[in-house]
């Protein structure tokens, strides 16, 4: 019956193309992990699958898999069910072949979806690494405890104060674990009151991982197929199930959005731990993301926000609320107070902000300067080029020495499509102009304060189209009287 189950209802995928590159590159024997990510999380009250849900900028399941790969496992095989093409997708594209998937079609507790993972293990596997998807905090190194112990059964142990919602670890007079009892099983009073719990991180040798998943029945309060009964299995058969003390710190679960924030909190002051023992200044109340690369030498300001795959090089000095997400900032550059950048690149020693806005596809060459509420998009600026006050660059070419005075906008829509404009090497805009794209304006060429310019201006032109000025002496005080009485009259 155990037989048929197994290959009746666990289907794989993904394994095939997985299993042919790790032949290749791997000698055998391997030892695989098995991340559990098959539940629905219903307390995080969302549509999102729990394991998705983000933790300092990556989904929670990518820590999980990051740590086994970091532990030394061959590949992770990922069980799944609920929200299972959002898992693969987001897994896929982060790690590519070094992950596969098990679908696990009704959720029957933890054993059952280990017998589904088991499915897809590949050929030369001999030990299986198992563990939460949902345990953000694991870390290389914790695994690495564990799978540095011999034993058909490896198993995490730790000792909470409050074990509550906690399997608990029985042993016998001996000092032998011999049963992990889960609290709804619990028989007396003595049971519950047992301090040393099981987080969910196993190590098990694939023989009797194989034998024993085949023994378990559903005799328990859930009507489930519970892994943790593989412990008692192993007694019965005369092995030693093997406890490793771990970090109860790092073991936790995100259940619900309040454990969800607790583990966020550590991951943050982990991250930036180690960025101020490598020669970074973070200012308190900055956030950096877990991808996000920081060289030694950077000041990251009070309320710094680095995001995605930020890259921010040495000598770099980024200013209270600047906001990063995937931004290159290259060496000596100064980002001044709520500096807003997506998707660009910021040149060594460029400057830019206060309040300034870096959209998509913006590239600063070296020295340029961003000033104050100007804001660009899809724009290359080259070495040298200023924009200091209130600019639109919309889809522009900028070249060398360029200066753009306050108030120039590109007028780059027309409604339909997008229209580049293109400004060569040292070209001056006067202030309150208007580049009406696609025009090129040419190399050292001189546009007019207040020009709205429609056409290309030739290289040393100079392009003006202002209504002419007029002066009427003496008419000022004929306006004040006018707007007096009119004034006077709605009184």
């Amino acid at each position: 019956m155990a037989a048929f189950f197994h290959a009746a209802r666990c289907v794989t995928f993904g394994g095939e193309a997985c299993k042919s590159g790790f032949m290749a590159s791997h000698s055998s024997p391997r030892t695989v992990a098995l991340l559990l990510a098959a539940g629905q999380g219903t307390r995080m009250k969302s549509s999102l699958p729990k394991v998705l849900h983000p933790l300092a900028g990556l989904p929670m399941v990518h820590h999980g898999v990051a740590a086994a790969l970091d532990a030394g496992c061959s590949q992770v095989i990922v069980v799944v069910g609920h929200g299972r093409e959002l898992v693969e997708a987001y897994l896929t594209k982060a790690f590519g072949e070094r992950v596969s998937f098990a679908l696990q079609p009704q959720q029957l507790g933890t054993g059952d979806a280990v017998r589904c993972g088991v499915a897809a293990l590949p050929a030369g596997t001999e030990r299986v690494l198992v563990f939460y998807g949902d345990a953000p905090l694991i870390e290389g190194t914790d695994l690495r405890a564990l799978l540095g112990a011999e034993g058909a059964l490896v198993l995490a142990t730790c000792c909470l104060a409050a074990p509550f919602g906690y399997g608990r670890i029985l042993r016998d007079e001996a000092g032998r674990v011999v049963a992990i009892r889960e609290e709804k099983d619990c028989a007396t009073a003595a049971e519950r009151a047992i301090t040393e719990i099981n987080p969910g991180v196993y190590v098990f040798a694939l023989e009797f991982l194989e034998n024993s998943l085949a023994k378990l029945e559903p005799k328990n309060a859930q009507g489930e197929l519970y892994l943790t009964d593989l412990v008692a299995i192993a007694a019965a058969s005369g092995l030693d199930a093997t406890p490793i003390a771990a970090r109860a710190e790092v073991l936790v679960g995100c259940n619900d959005r309040a454990q969800l924030f607790e583990a966020e909190l550590t991951l943050r002051e982990r991250i930036h731990g180690r960025l101020r023992k490598s020669g970074v200044t973070v200012s308190a109340g900055a956030l950096v993301d877990a991808g996000v690369v920081v060289e030694p030498d950077v000041a990251i300001g009070p309320n710094v926000v680095l995001r995605g795959n930020t890259l921010v090089k040495s000598g770099a000095r980024l200013d209270v609320g600047c906001v990063l997400d995937n931004v290159t900032v290259e060496r000596d550059a100064y980002l001044k107070p709520y500096t807003v950048a997506q998707d660009s690149v910021i040149g060594a020693r460029a400057q830019v902000g206060p309040f300034a806005h870096l959209r998509p596809k913006s590239d600063l060459g070296a020295d340029v300067h961003i000033g104050n509420f100007v804001e660009t998009k899809n724009t290359k600026l080259a070495q040298g080029a200023k924009a200091n006050h209130l600019a639109y660059l919309g889809d522009g070419v900028v070249g060398e020495r360029v200066n753009i005075g306050a108030g120039t906008i590109f007028c780059n829509y027309d409604g339909f499509q997008k229209h580049l404009t293109i400004i060569e090497d040292d070209a001056f805009i006067g202030s309150d102009s208007q580049i009406v794209a696609p025009v090129t304006i040419g190399r050292g060429a001189y546009v007019g304060t207040g020009t709205t310019v429609t056409m290309s201006v030739p290289a040393d032109g100079l392009a003006l189209s202002r209504v002419k000025q007029e002066n009427k002496e003496g008419y000022a005080v004929r306006l004040r009287a006018r707007f007096k009485a009119a004034k006077e009259g709605k009184k």
